[in-house]
Formats: C-alpha cells, structure tokens, sequence
C-alpha cells in the first residue's frame, strides 16, 4: 500500500502489512472539537517509534554525550549478555 495523508504536512507511507484502514485516535481536534482519525498504518507508526528515543539528544555537552553513550553500551551489552547466556 501507499499512501499519503495530511496532518500538518504531507505524510507519505508504503506499508506491506497495512490497508487504508482510518481509525478513531481518541483525542479530540483542538479548533473544531471533533475526533480526530488517522490511517491505522499512521497510528501503528507512532505507537511503535515513540519507544525508541535516545536520550542522548537532550544533552548538550559533548563529555555528558560520551558518558551516556558508554552507560547505555554497557546497559545494552549487561543485558545481551544475560538473555544469550540461558
């Protein structure tokens, strides 16, 4: 599927997995006050990518950068070592 849809700007997707479903978000429009709706392929998106935010863009110095980019090296590597060892 592709498919273009327009929230502030154009959004443009191409989905294997998805159709042209529109679903309710359940939020409501600010101005209008009406439910909002939104391509499911949309909404799967931005429920998914939400998780994956690195914290390290909030930083601002490069030393603070480094170590927590060595903190979460050695968190992820902690973690991949214990779910490979069993």
């Amino acid at each position: 599927m592709v498919q273009v849809w327009k929230d502030k700007r154009l959004v443009q997707m191409i989905s294997t997995i998805h159709d042209a479903t529109i679903v309710n978000t359940g939020r409501k429009g600010r101005k209008t006050d009406l439910e909002m709706k939104k391509p499911y392929s949309v909404v799967q998106y931005s429920k998914f990518m939400e998780r994956f935010y690195s914290f390290l863009r909030k930083t601002v110095k490069w030393l603070k950068n480094v170590v927590l980019y060595l903190l979460s090296t050695a968190l992820f590597s902690a973690f991949f070592f214990l779910c490979t060892e069993h």
